[in-house]
């Protein structure tokens, strides 16, 4: 039986791995951050299965995290721990910066010196592409990123690389787009505008402030989006992928679908733009090309963007019927 270790399982990716894990057979240890509220709604369902424990990490913690990889000996670990909100990086920037570039320079070194066969999943991001104009983007575009976290996963991203080719570590990088689902966390637009659609149907709210509706992204589903991070880690040689959908809407798109879903033709009596919701860097267009993806790892998206939008509206409108 395989075991592997998830940073982060308390956030959207780290619950749809840890179930896609579980049905794969894995033994899964999640690694959270202490905090004063419990926060596990998302892996709650997974609390009663006998392969599956959650424990208290910190990124910023080496001994921590060393202990953690000497008593469970992972097969493989998924490193997707961050502060994620990419407005909140210029609020947040050390905090953001430390935990997300450090974090993996750390667990990098752990499994360098205690643990090489480890296999290591990095979670990279779309946003490091930034200001580059040169869409759609592949693993040798050029990074240009625009905000504190960008930055910060430039370098880890960077950093895998480096101790791959340098000392012939197990190590990945995912260079995942915008991916949502359902439990996709509350702050983020996708998620802001399938809520209030609800709460608007249903008289509960009625209004929605938004920043940039011209913003277009490669939006897809988180479930899918999972399976390629462990399509990662079952090739016989280490390399860095693109996720995507190769496709590009803007977020005016993601309200059509959103407020017709819920028999709303005109959102536009509904939303206000406010300046206070745009970044200091606005990064204005995101488009990923898939083709390695599709040919080494045999993964394509199984969710059109239509499709995804319709099910977050959906989990967000039925707790809301009477």
């Amino acid at each position: 039986m395989k075991t592997a270790l998830i940073t982060g399982i308390t956030g959207q990716d780290g619950s749809y791995l840890a179930g896609h894990l579980l049905r794969k057979g894995y033994k899964v240890v999640g690694l959270k951050r202490r905090t004063s509220i419990i926060c596990t709604d998302r892996i709650d369902c997974y609390f009663v299965h006998p392969r599956f424990s959650v424990e208290y990490f910190d990124l910023n913690d080496s001994s921590c995290m060393l202990s953690k990889i000497i008593k469970h000996k992972p097969d493989e670990i998924y490193n997707l721990a961050a502060q994620s909100h990419v407005k909140v990086s210029f609020e947040l920037p050390e905090h953001t910066v430390d935990g997300i570039a450090m974090g993996t320079l750390r667990l990098l070194n752990i499994i360098k010196e205690v643990s090489p066969k480890t296999k290591f999943y990095q979670a990279s991001s779309s946003e490091m592409f930034g200001d580059n104009t040169n869409a759609p983007f592949n693993e040798e575009s050029k990074f240009m990123p625009a905000s504190p976290y960008a930055c910060a996963k430039t370098f880890a991203h960077n950093i895998v690389r480096n101790y791959r080719e340098s000392y012939g570590l197990y190590a990945c990088g995912g260079i995942l787009f915008n991916h949502e689902s359902p439990e996709r966390g509350e702050t983020f637009v996708t998620r802001k505008i399938t809520m209030a659609a609800a709460k608007i149907r249903h008289g509960l709210q009625d209004e929605l402030v938004l920043g940039n509706l011209d913003a277009k992204r490669d939006w897809g589903y988180a479930g899918d989006y999972v399976e390629g991070m462990w399509m990662m880690l079952q090739q016989k040689d280490p390399d860095d992928y693109v996720i995507c959908t190769g496709e590009t809407h803007t977020i005016r798109e993601f309200l059509d679908i959103a407020f017709e879903h819920i028999g709303i033709k005109d959102w536009t009596q509904y939303v206000v733009v406010d300046q206070e919701f745009y970044r200091p860097a606005e990064v204005d267009y995101l488009r990923g090309r898939n083709k390695k993806a599709r040919e080494n790892l045999g993964w394509t998206p199984k969710h059109s963007f239509k499709d995804l939008v319709k099910l977050m509206v959906d989990h967000d409108t039925k707790p809301t019927k009477e």
